[in-house]
């Protein structure tokens, strides 16, 4: 049973993180790299929430090789820094229904207690 609660909380430290990303700024996340297929794809499409990204992944098969790559180097940083702060969530957080931002209101309510690479990695994501 420990050992399925361990595989849910690297889940939802995944998901946690991946929301994240889902709710940046996609431009600052990716700098110009997917400009003209946010163009192309997404006219239209609201900025905020997540709906570029959302956008950029419903039409990930067409995207530019140059945005599939920004795509895919985000989301490496981004599991990263889940792993890097996967221990953190499961010290700190492991009562924490996850959903509703409850998780990174937990893991910032500890930031000074965060592992040094968790801390350093989480901060740096948050700024791109």
């Amino acid at each position: 049973m420990k050992g399925m609660k361990d595989n849910w909380m690297v889940l939802t430290v995944a998901v946690f993180f991946m929301s994240l990303w889902f709710g940046a700024d996609v431009r600052a996340q990716m700098g110009n790299a997917c400009a003209d297929d946010i163009a192309k794809f997404c006219k239209g499409v609201q900025h905020g929430g997540g709906r570029i990204s959302k956008c950029l992944k419903d039409h990930e098969r067409e995207l530019s090789p140059t945005c599939k790559e920004a795509v895919a180097a985000v989301q490496k940083r981004w599991s990263e820094t889940a792993e890097s702060c996967h221990d953190d969530v499961l010290k700190f957080c492991k009562d924490v229904e996850p959903g509703g931002g409850r998780v990174a209101n937990c893991l910032r309510d500890h930031q000074s207690e965060l592992s040094a690479d968790c801390r350093e990695k989480w901060l740096r994501q948050r700024k791109k």
